[in-house]
C-alpha cells in the first residue's frame, strides 16, 4: 500500500489506537494532523495540555506524545503498513514533534504488529502488587525492548530501590508544600469514576477518574503509586497494604534533549505493552523526576544511564482501570 492511499478513515483507526497511550495526568497532549495529498502524518504537542509548573521543559508531555507515536508505528504494521517516522523535522517549529509517512510494510512489521493485541489491555495499576518475583527472562525481553527504542532499562538493586521510594516520599512533601503544584494535579484528577460507553457526551474524556485512583496505603510507608486521592478524596475507596519490596526499573537515555525525551517515550511504551503481553501489570512513578533537585539522584550510581526518564514498578496484580480517553475527532485534523 503507498503513502497515497492512505484516507482519513485508516488515519482514524490509526490514532484511535495511539490515543491508548500513556500521559501526565492522563493529559493526552498530542494532535495529529493528516496531509491527505501525501499521507503523512504529523504528530503535534498540545500546549495547552502541558503542566507548567511540574513539567515546565515538557520533558513529561514528550514522553506521553512519543508514546502514543509508539502505539501508532503498531497499529500502522497491524494494518499493513510501514510507519517512516522522522523526530523534530522543523527546529523552527518545537511542537511539531514527529512527521510519520505511511506506505509499504517494513521489516519490523511483524514485531510491532504482534502488540496490537495488548494495546487496549495495557493500564496503569496502582493497587498493590504480589510478592512474587519478576523472572530474569522476563527482565531481559523488556531490557531489550528498551533497547530496540536506542534507549537502556537498568533494574537497581535493593539498597538503591530504597534510594528511589525515599525520593518518591520526598517529591510528595515538595508537592504538599508547592500549591500551584497541588493545583495542577487537582485540575487533572476527578472524584467521579470513569465514563461509561453511554456516558453523557459532556463526561471529561481525559484526566485520572477515582476508579483509577487504587486503594489507599493501610502501611506506615508511601505506596509506590501517586495518591490522586490526596486532592479528591473519595469516601469508600478502601485502603490495601502495598508490596513490601516494590520491583522497579529504570528507563533511560545517553542525553536529555527533546530527540532523547522522544526516543524514551517510545520505548517507554514498548516496554509497558511487552509487560502486558508478558503478564505483567505496571505502573510509572515520576514524581521525583518532576524536581530537578531531586531528579539527578534518582539515576543509579553503578549503572551507565546518564538520564533517568520515568520509574516503571512491575509485578503481578491488578491490570488496573481503563482511564477515559478524548475522542478521535478531537485530537485528528485532516487537510
Amino acid at each position: 500500500m503507498s503513502a497515497s492511499h492512505v484516507d482519513a478513515d485508516t488515519a482514524a483507526r490509526l490514532v484511535a489506537d495511539a490515543v491508548t497511550a500513556p500521559s501526565m495526568h492522563n493529559a493526552q497532549p498530542w494532535r495529529f494532523l493528516l496531509d491527505s495529498a501525501t499521507g503523512t502524518l504529523e504528530l503535534r504537542g498540545d500546549p495547552e495540555r502541558a503542566m507548567t509548573r511540574t513539567d515546565p521543559d515538557h520533558r513529561a508531555l514528550h514522553l506521553g506524545c512519543a508514546a502514543a507515536l509508539f502505539n501508532l508505528r503498531v497499529s500502522a504494521a497491524w494494518n499493513g503498513l510501514g510507519a517512516h517516522v522522522a523526530l523534530l523535522p522543523d527546529p523552527a517549529d518545537p511542537w511539531l514533534l514527529a512527521t510519520v509517512a505511511l506506505g509499504p510494510p517494513t521489516e519490523e512489521n511483524h514485531e510491532l504488529a504482534a502488540l496490537h493485541d495488548v494495546l487496549r489491555r495495557r493500564h496503569t495499576s496502582r493497587h498493590p502488587f504480589g510478592d512474587e518475583r519478576v523472572a530474569p527472562a522476563l527482565l531481559d525481553g523488556l531490557r531489550a525492548a528498551a533497547r530496540l527504542e536506542g534507549c537502556r532499562l537498568t533494574v537497581p538493586d535493593s539498597w538503591h530501590t530504597e534510594t528511589v521510594l525515599a525520593l518518591v516520599r520526598d517529591a510528595e512533601h515538595h508537592e504538599d508544600m508547592d500549591p500551584l503544584a497541588r493545583a495542577e494535579t487537582a485540575s487533572w484528577t476527578t472524584g467521579a469514576p470513569s465514563p461509561s460507553p453511554t456516558a453523557s457526551p459532556t463526561t471529561r474524556g481525559d484526566g485520572i477518574p477515582a476508579a483509577a485512583f487504587g486503594p489507599r496505603s493501610a502501611g506506615a510507608a508511601t505506596a509506590p503509586v501517586r495518591d490522586f486521592g490526596r486532592a479528591h478524596p473519595v469516601p469508600d475507596r478502601g485502603w490495601a497494604v502495598f508490596e513490601k519490596h516494590p520491583q522497579l526499573a529504570l528507563l533511560g537515555t545517553p542525553a536529555d534533549t527533546p530527540a532523547d525525551w522522544l526516543r524514551a517515550g517510545q520505548a517507554l511504551e514498548r516496554v509497558l505493552l511487552r509487560a502486558t503481553a508478558d503478564g505483567l501489570a505496571t505502573s510509572m512513578t515520576s514524581q521525583p523526576l518532576e524536581w530537578p533537585e531531586l531528579r539527578w539522584t534518582v539515576r543509579d550510581p553503578l549503572a551507565s544511564v546518564g538520564h533517568v526518564q520515568m520509574v516503571v514498578r512491575l509485578g503481578y496484580g491488578p491490570s488496573g482501570a481503563a482511564t477515559p480517553r478524548r475522542p478521535v475527532t478531537d485530537v485528528l485534523e485532516i487537510r
